[in-house]
């Protein structure tokens, strides 16, 4: 079983990040396209890409990586830092779709220095996935945090922001 939902989490995930990487380039298809037919062709199939094959495959990958932590109890300070590029794995999905909203008007233009910054941004985000898991590095996190994980840290801290006093 475990075995099995980790071969579907390394294909989705594979299908998820080479088309975050891929979608810059599709954007920058747009500026060679200026009539009416070749616009709508395009948006289409930027959409499809992105509703038919990217969207599902974030959507299995993370599913199924969330499996995988309750069967392997997966519960190490390294996993929580996958966990945190992961996320911006979603931001930057989330910012594509958005920007497939507004990119195919008639009007708007995909720079090439938001090309190069995406792609770039994407290509770091999945090598450092890439990196923390074949790694596994071992975070000791009281070195990082020491005063955090003391007895009645969290009532500290919260009250210094709210501004109550819980002694």
């Amino acid at each position: 079983m475990i075995t099995a939902l980790k071969l579907v989490h390394i294909a989705t995930i594979s299908v998820w990040a080479a088309g975050l990487v891929c979608l810059p380039f599709l954007f920058a298809q747009r500026k060679d396209v200026a009539k009416t037919d070749a616009l709508n062709r395009l948006h289409a199939m930027v959409r499809f890409f992105y509703v038919v094959i990217l969207s599902p495959a974030a959507f299995v990958a993370v599913g199924s990586g969330t499996g995988l932590i309750f069967l392997r109890s997966t519960f190490e300070p390294w996993f929580a830092l996958k966990l945190v590029f992961v996320g911006v794995m979603v931001m930057i999905h989330i910012l594509s779709g958005l920007l497939i909203l507004k990119l195919f008007d008639e009007t708007a233009r995909y720079s090439t220095l938001r090309f190069v910054v995406v792609t770039g941004g994407t290509l770091a985000v999945v090598s450092a996935i890439l990196a923390i898991v074949s790694a596994k590095p071992d975070i000791d996190v009281s070195r990082l945090t020491p005063d955090w994980l003391a007895p009645g840290r969290l009532s500290e801290i919260a009250g210094n922001m709210l501004g109550w006093d819980f002694q």
